[in-house]
């Protein structure tokens, strides 16, 4: 898809006073602002060029990597794109669009693991972006876990409803569940919520061949597939299909008297000895990378009531510095960031608008909105996250949402371990914190691990070997080790707030809640934990009564909270 075209005069200005500021030099942003206007002029080759040069004179600018990566995955040069997608994310972990680049190029490469790791992590940051979640859910298929995906397409049309593409994706799920019938009626739903959508056209027909035996309805949506304009790439080896169910049917008719019908003809019916019939298509692989655009102007004040609350993802959590026993008590934890409820924005045109997307047959794609400044692009909504709700289709289609249901965390409850040897453990958690310096988390993690080998008791040790873990999305280690430094001092409200963030993104909704409960039993007044509880309680838990209540106590404890409008929203809206 051809970018649109659009001024950047205000993101021109904006970009260079933030790199002017930086201490960059001239040529770096002009090189940079030069490589933009090729992009979005479609001109590939005079983009790397320019864009080269900016990685070259700004080599830690995150966006320039980004950039960068983008203009060589147009160029078909996929290696080289990876690794400036890697060197985006080494320069700024947090760049999500970097996170959403590197995952569609995976999928491309069909490096399924790699994309669900990158989709994993940037809907862990965008949890109301649904293209993150319809992206997520094409990696999770193609790395065979079906369960997973359901969940993904799920989440995708609890916040877009109708959503073609997400319906596609459970029809696919399905199959791969070996549920056919239900397979059918996902990309019936698909169909009905756009009828020129050719590749659940061809995934039913596919379904009614080989799955169900529905001759007739497989050669009707063949027919139907063939009729699309512009002529499919694969309309031959379609029409060949066609033609060798005809001929197996014209055979049928023949042999099979017509006042004697015999009821076993339909299931012993000759199959054509032609082509087998085409693989299901997933057309929510199919797109890619997306280029940065600069932060939106406008926003909407009052959410409409069917809208569920936005939420702010939690940041990254600093890690302790190592303090001596009589420090402990007194040396202050680096408050987190809490979660926070953020009215949706309206649709609206885009600067940068997408580079290129997927099989979006008769559409124009909508631009989403954008998230914080300077940063790169967010995909539109055609690509377009959490309940886990598998949608039942029907006519008319409608989106049903039961109760949902959440896997529980098994608790390691371990006790309090034994002191150690506080003086080696020492070195390696020097060791860790320079290495965290130096921006290199799994190095980091590793030192901390070591630390808390030699000493089990040290609580900084334990702590932020979890706080490492739960950053690189190791949730089978931070978890544990989250455990631990409670096991050591129950009543640290930091660990236990982290933990629950933890729980809350490895998809154990109800275990965060009830460590958040925990927190305010002995803590009432912590802004933070009434905040996250509410959060949960309207996102995961739909128990919007008991996230009425946290939300107003955040705006009883804290007037002006900087996410007191936003509740507010949310408290009339609900």
């Amino acid at each position: 898809m051809v970018a649109k075209k659009n001024s950047i005069k205000g993101a021109t200005l904006v970009l260079a006073l933030a790199m002017f500021a930086a201490g960059c030099t001239p040529a770096g942003p002009r090189a940079l602002i030069r490589g933009k206007n090729c992009l979005d002029r479609g001109d590939v080759t005079d983009a790397v060029a320019q864009l080269k040069i900016a990685t070259q004179l700004l080599q830690t600018n995150a966006q320039a990597w980004n950039y960068y990566g983008v203009a060589l995955q147009l160029a078909g040069q996929r290696d080289e794109a990876a690794t400036a997608y890697q060197n985006a994310l080494k320069f700024d972990r947090d760049l999500v669009e970097a996170h959403f680049n590197y995952g569609s190029l995976a999928l491309e490469q069909n490096k399924a693991d790699l994309a669900r790791t990158e989709f994993s992590a940037y809907t862990l940051r965008r949890q109301n972006d649904a293209a993150g979640w319809l992206k997520l859910g094409s990696a999770q298929l193609k790395a065979g876990d079906a369960t997973a995906a359901e969940r993904s397409f799920s989440t995708v049309l609890a916040l877009k409803q109708y959503e073609p593409e997400a319906y596609n994706g459970l029809g696919l799920a399905r199959v791969q569940r070996n549920l056919p019938r239900d397979a059918e009626k996902f990309f019936t739903a698909a169909t009905d919520a756009r009828p020129e959508y050719a590749a659940a056209i061809l995934n039913r027909a596919t379904v009614d061949q080989q799955y169900l035996h529905d001759t007739q309805g497989a050669l009707d949506n063949y027919k139907k597939y063939l009729a699309l304009t512009p002529r499919p790439a694969n309309a031959d080896e379609v029409s060949s299909i066609v033609n060798g169910l005809e001929a197996a049917q014209t055979k049928l008719a023949v042999a099979t008297p017509v006042e004697k019908p015999a009821p076993e003809v339909l299931q012993t019916e000759p199959r054509p000895e032609t082509k087998p019939a085409p693989r299901i298509s997933n057309a929510t692989t199919q797109r890619t990378a997306t280029v940065s655009r600069p932060p939106s102007k406008t926003a909407v004040a009052n959410p409409p009531p069917a809208e569920v609350v936005q939420v702010r993802p939690e940041q990254p959590i600093a890690t302790m510095p190592a303090t001596s026993a009589a420090e402990k008590t007194q040396t202050p934890v680096q408050e987190q960031p809490v979660e926070a409820p953020m009215p949706p924005d309206q649709p609206k045109k885009s600067f940068w608008g997408r580079l290129f997307g997927g099989s979006s047959e008769g559409k124009t794609p909508q631009d989403s909105g954008y998230h914080g400044a300077g940063l790169t692009p967010l995909p539109n909504g055609t690509d377009m996250q959490p309940q886990p709700v598998v949608i039942q289709p029907a006519k008319p289609i409608q989106v049903v949402e039961p109760v949902p249901v959440f896997a529980h965390y098994n608790y390691f409850n371990p006790r309090k371990p034994a002191s150690g040897n506080r003086t080696a453990a020492n070195g390696a958690f020097t060791k860790a914190r320079l290495a965290e310096q130096d921006g290199n988390e799994t190095d980091a993690l590793g030192w901390y691990q070591q630390a808390a080998a030699f000493d089990p008791s040290w609580f900084e040790a334990q702590y932020n070997t979890g706080v490492l873990a739960h950053r690189l999305r190791n949730f089978a280690l931070s978890l544990p080790r989250y455990e631990l430094a409670l096991a050591i001092q129950p009543d640290s409200v930091d660990a236990r707030y982290n933990f629950a963030l933890a729980l809350k993104a490895a998809g154990y909704a109800p275990d965060a809640a009830e460590q958040l409960k925990k927190i305010l039993s002995s803590n009432p007044n912590e802004v933070r934990a009434h905040l996250a509880l509410a959060n949960i309680c309207a996102q995961q838990l739909r128990d919007n009564a008991q996230a009425r209540v946290h939300y107003q106590k955040v705006l009883d404890l804290d007037p002006q909270n900087e996410q007191a409008p936003n509740i507010g929203n949310w408290l009339m809206a609900n």
